[in-house]
């Protein structure tokens, strides 16, 4: 860092840096700590939690009210544990266990780390004010000018969407940040949307003595995954309590006195009376004020960027947006992944070397962010997938096989749970010969999405597979089984070329093979 002599008028300093970060979430942090390992100086300002929306407000919060849910669920789901199990889960237990994961939603500990390595942390609010300015307004009123030498990144991420519905505003509804971080479990809770967020607090909530009713506008649950999962899922939900309207939209909201019950009307013309409303119904990008208008861009929208996540459309190099900001792939590792590619390529640029590796799969290239993003529903049962849906693929004009089984007959499965219900999924480019998506529904898969997810970035030969010899008794047998089913119950040796189109199959042999 520089400080100038004189800090400009209405300023009360300026600082240059070699980059200055917006945000200061899991994708800024990271993208932070690259560049420092760089050695370059770098500033991140932040007018929240440093940790973001995943530390205090997404994924570490909703994990932590989900994993005891899925521990009673496994126990139970034992014959000599569920013995064990007395009642439900204590709430205020599994609350405070949470309260505890996001330290009492205090950043002290977030702060140490990002300090410890080398990163000044300027509180306030970021917005840019030309070619590598930033300007920040501090906690106190006052401005700040950070000038940046070689880069600014823009990692501000993403904010819950709440339509525009009469009595809405009024009604204060839960969004996802009030889901995570409520103290008690309501009595009724009416949910709006059948997505992640939906699923995951639907799975949450009705376990800790809500009794949640679903609103899904669309044909069912998660449909931007394979079908099967959602069905999957919707049949869990509904054994565990949850009430499900699909098909249904809300149409308006109503809470007459605050703290009151809410009433939701539907565009079918009923109405039910809950204690609060969840709405997760999309995000939208956290772009409004930034003054992406000083730099030739459209503020409130998202971030266009290249595959190495600088943004288009702006002259120079100097302007990277990672992270949901840049809407290539709303999930954190995601982020922190694209932070990574960001931070190299910033830092191999201010070294002034002059070829970037541009190919796919190369050290300045985000390939995964289309070919290989992995995601995990925390859901009951679980739901695990890589890379391309069937649809997708059908869409994208590929030539595909797509193999299909049933998990519950694979012996670690079987061990792992009685009356293990399960399903695996996989799809073979056949043009290519290697996995182009997998999908994983059932009890403890999130357990199994990396190895997927290395044949899928891998691109790894099928035939290559046959080898990767899975061991017995563990669910990973059902890569064994998915590799027998494509080349025809096993009949093929090794070398011979796979099946090249779908043919029935008799069911495979029991667990015990």
């Amino acid at each position: 860092m520089s400080p100038s002599a004189e800090a400009p008028q209405g300023f009360e300093r300026e600082d240059e840096y070699d980059v200055v970060v917006l945000g200061a979430g899991p994708t800024g942090e990271v993208l932070a700590e690259r560049v420092r390992a760089a050695g370059l100086s770098t500033a991140v300002v932040e007018r929240e939690l440093i940790g973001g929306e995943c530390s205090f407000w997404a994924c570490i919060p909703s994990k932590a009210l989900l994993r005891p849910v899925a521990a009673l669920a496994g126990a139970r789901a034992v014959e000599g544990a569920r013995q064990a199990v007395n009642g439900g889960p204590d709430a205020a237990a599994v609350l405070a266990r949470r309260n505890g994961f996001t330290s009492d939603w205090k950043d002290d500990g977030q702060v140490a780390w990002l300090g410890s390595e080398g990163a000044e942390i300027v509180r306030g609010s970021g917005r840019l004010d030309g070619p590598r300015r930033v300007v920040v307004k501090t906690p106190d009123g006052g401005l700040r000018l950070l000038r940046a030498r070689h880069a600014v990144a823009v990692c501000t991420g993403s904010r819950a969407v709440v339509p525009d519905l009469p009595g809405l505003a009024g009604a204060r509804p839960w969004t996802s940040r009030e889901a995570t971080s409520a103290q008690k479990a309501p009595g009724r809770l009416a949910i709006v949307g059948g997505g992640v967020v939906g699923v995951e607090m639907a799975t949450a909530w009705q376990a800790l003595g809500s009794q949640v009713t679903m609103l899904v506008r669309g044909g069912g649950l998660l449909e931007r995954m394979e079908p099967f999962a959602g069905e999957m899922v919707t049949g869990g939900l509904a054994r565990a309590g949850v009430e499900m309207l699909i098909g249904v939209s809300a149409t308006g909201v109503r809470r007459e006195a605050p703290g009151g019950p809410v009433t939701v009307l539907m565009d079918n013309g009923r109405e039910i009376v809950v204690d609060e409303v969840l709405f997760a119904t999309g995000r939208a990008p956290r772009t409004d004020g930034l003054g992406l208008e000083t730099v030739g861009l459209s503020p409130g929208g998202w971030i266009e960027v290249d595959d190495s996540c600088r943004v288009t459309g702006v002259p120079g190099d100097w302007l990277y947006a990672a992270g949901d900001v840049n809407h290539r792939a709303l999930l954190t590792h995601q982020g922190k992944y694209q932070a990574r590619v960001a931070g190299a390529v910033i830092a191999t640029r201010a070294q002034r070397v002059p070829v970037l590796e541009r190919d796919p799969w190369g050290a300045h290239v985000a390939t995964a962010d289309r070919a290989a993003v992995p995601q995990v529903v925390f859901s009951t049962p679980e739901v695990a997938a890589v890379g391309l849906t069937a649809a997708e693929a059908e869409r994208q004009g590929r030539r595909v096989r797509v193999v299909d089984y049933e998990l519950g007959q694979v012996a670690g499965a079987s061990l792992y749970e009685d009356g293990y219900r399960g399903r695996a999924r996989m799809l073979v480019d056949l043009d290519r010969g290697h996995l182009i998506g997998v999908t994983f529904v059932g009890p403890g898969v999130a357990e199994l999405l990396h190895s997927a997810t290395v044949a899928v970035v891998g691109e790894v030969p099928v035939d290559r597979l046959w080898h990767a010899v899975p061991a017995f008794p563990t669910m990973s047998e059902v890569w064994l089984r998915l590799l027998e089913e494509y080349r025809g119950q096993h009949l093929w040796p090794v070398g011979t070329p796979a099946l090249t189109e779908p043919q029935a199959m008799a069911p495979g042999p029991g667990v015990g093979r």
